[in-house]
């Protein structure tokens, strides 16, 4: 029998090479560490989280990518505004308001809207570049010590030894969460994501969001995103369990997909002018886990948690976990384990930014409760104008400190309880059917 193969050794393992496990790896990898990066051959799933909001600017150029450039080669279009268009031909627009971009905020008043596939590879560039070393297999288990992890193994029986750890193995795998089996906190029912791009004549410079919601039933929508200058990116979101009803009368996932589309104006002309492409799907339950961080392990992005695709918040997310562990390991790579606060406040500022995100929107926007109480586009307004303000003060604070992170939390559980108790309290009145229109009052 041959000797089983020496372990590989580094600095840093990283768990997957999405987007939150590469901007990790090279975060690290500009801090002088060793780092080697374990990825499948093939994705998963094609990325997604096309639209951004509007911290991502900030976080890209921490990343070392200048907003500019992504738009100048075609990988980003610009984001200005989001509209919200119902069937009835009524629309909403939600834009950050000017005070925003002055002092002492100086927000980006715009954002961007990205081509997934460029970008990622932009991204993996920069990663080769800076000395990442890549295993492209699929990690299976890790090798636990008590709290610890020894090593991860990959399908071929590989192992990759270090002291730190990153898993950014996304929402499919979270290795090592399901391999402490950490407890998640889920929000809202399975969704089922499905989307396909068409070719457009006239640039756009927003998300839009098309809307046909029922008084009594849980919202689906669709979006369309511009990616380039001539493609946009389309797709509905629905219920896995409303999914599953129209598959079974309308067939394949692409006459399910083709028949929302059809109640819109846009789209049957886009219909008619092209053909409809592959379609992907891709089912998820958003959910975020209060645990993060170990001894010498940290979760980033969709492995920590999963916001709904609604909050535009995935990329920032993703960015921002990375950002935050690898910092937290490069301060402590001499010692033997990450602090004992550092690591509560990580897995803190992880847990209460997941909960303001879904939390807000299950209960003002999805659940018919509240937006049949004030209309779905005061619904709009009520859970847009925190969440960008959030994002602001979040991106403002810097708050990997013990009293800034306490800001932060204060700040978010204050907003995601109020949208529990009135949520509540509209539960307890009688549902006022007459007010689903999109009013601006």
């Amino acid at each position: 029998m041959s000797a089983p193969a020496p372990d590989t050794r580094c600095d840093v393992t990283v768990i997957g090479g999405g987007l939150a496990g590469k901007a990790a790896a090279l975060h690290l990898a500009k801090a002088g560490l060793k780092v080697i990066c374990i990825e499948p051959p093939h994705p998963v799933r094609p990325p997604v989280g096309e639209s951004l909001d509007w911290s991502a600017p900030e976080l890209f150029r921490r990343l070392g990518l200048n907003p500019d450039s992504l738009l100048s080669s075609k990988i980003a279009t610009w984001k200005k505004h989001v509209t919200l268009k119902m069937r009835d031909g009524c629309s909403v627009h939600y834009v950050p308001t000017e005070w925003l971009g002055g002092p002492p905020f100086h927000v980006n008043l715009a954002t961007l809207h990205v081509e997934r596939n460029q970008l990622d590879d932009e991204i993996l560039k920069m990663v080769v570049d800076a000395g990442v070393s890549f295993v492209h297999e699929r990690a299976v288990d890790v090798e636990t010590s008590g709290d610890r992890i020894s090593f991860v193994q990959t399908e071929t029986g590989k192992r990759i030894t270090s002291p730190w750890f990153i898993d950014a193995s996304g929402i499919g795998t979270s290795l090592i969460a399901r391999r402490f089996e950490l407890p998640a906190i889920h929000h809202g029912p399975t969704k089922v994501a499905m989307w396909s791009y068409f070719n457009i004549t006239q640039p756009v410079e927003g998300t839009t969001l098309y809307m046909d919601p029922s008084p009594t039933e849980y919202l689906e929508w669709i979006w369309e995103i511009p990616v380039s200058p001539d493609t946009v990116s389309v797709g509905y979101i629905a219920p896995g369990s409303v999914v599953k009803n129209r598959r079974e009368s309308e067939g394949s996932v692409e006459n399910v997909f083709r028949q929302q589309l059809m109640k819109f104006p846009r789209f049957q002309e886009l219909l008619q002018q092209q053909n409809l492409e592959t379609v992907n799907v891709t089912s998820f339950r958003c959910r975020v886990y209060p645990r993060s961080a170990g001894p010498n392990w940290l979760l980033a992005g969709e492995a920590a948690s999963l916001v709904d695709p609604m909050t535009s918040n995935g990329v920032t997310a993703a960015l921002r976990h990375a950002t935050e562990a690898a910092a937290m390991i490069t301060k402590s790579h001499a010692k033997t384990e990450l602090p004992w606060l550092a690591r509560r406040l990580y897995s803190s500022r992880i847990l209460q930014t997941a909960r303001f995100f879904n939390e807000g929107i299950e209960k003002i926007v999805y659940d018919p409760v509240v937006r049949n109480r004030i209309g779905l586009g005061p619904a709009g307004t009520a859970y847009t104008s925190p969440a960008w303000s959030m994002n602001v003060v979040y991106a403002r604070l810097s708050p990997p400190g013990l009293f800034s992170t306490l800001i932060l939390n204060t700040l978010l559980r204050f907003f995601y309880v109020s949208a529990s108790l009135y949520h509540r309290y509209c539960s307890r009145l009688k549902s006022s059917v007459g007010k689903q229109e999109c009013r601006l009052a």
